[in-house]
């Protein structure tokens, strides 16, 4: 088994962009990514390599995530975090490409929260299909089918 300092470097990024997907606030995902290593660390001898251990760190900080969200009794508004514009964004291709996004995750928003997961561990957390049923508790096929429709789905909101 490789040591916590060396799966810390290789996961932080996949474990924090998972928790952005989740937050969509860069605080409280960096918050909640230290919060999901120290459980992993103190958690590793459950760990029985039956997936990959980025699922399995996944895993964790969906827990510690439904955790944040029940201990601070609301929801987070995901739209207001998605429609802030960055200010030191200046180029023109960068609005652009800010604009374009923006656009897909307010659609994205007609979706309900478990297809929205899906699309954003899909898209950004560039999972494959069974990590996404692994991290969800659902099948490989779920996550494919619930991909499929969330896509058209949002291919006809206007």
């Amino acid at each position: 088994m490789q040591d916590m300092e060396q799966i810390y470097k290789q996961y932080f990024e996949t474990v924090n962009k998972y928790l952005f997907c989740l937050t969509h606030n860069n605080d409280i995902s960096e918050e909640l990514t230290q919060e999901t290593f120290y459980k992993a660390v103190k958690k590793i001898d459950t760990y029985k390599g039956e997936c990959k251990i980025s699922v399995w760190l996944c895993q964790i900080a969906k827990h510690i995530w439904y955790d944040y969200c029940k201990k601070n009794k609301k929801v987070i508004q995901v739209e207001e975090e998605l429609l802030k514009t960055r200010e030191e964004d200046t180029t023109e291709q960068k609005v652009i490409s800010n604009d374009e996004k923006m656009l897909l995750y307010k659609k994205m928003q007609a979706l309900d929260e478990k297809t929205r997961e899906v699309i954003y561990l899909r898209i950004t957390g560039e999972l494959s299909f069974k990590e996404i049923g692994i991290i969800l508790n659902k099948t490989e096929n779920w996550a494919r089918v619930t991909f499929y429709r969330g896509k058209n789905q949002l291919k006809e909101v206007d």
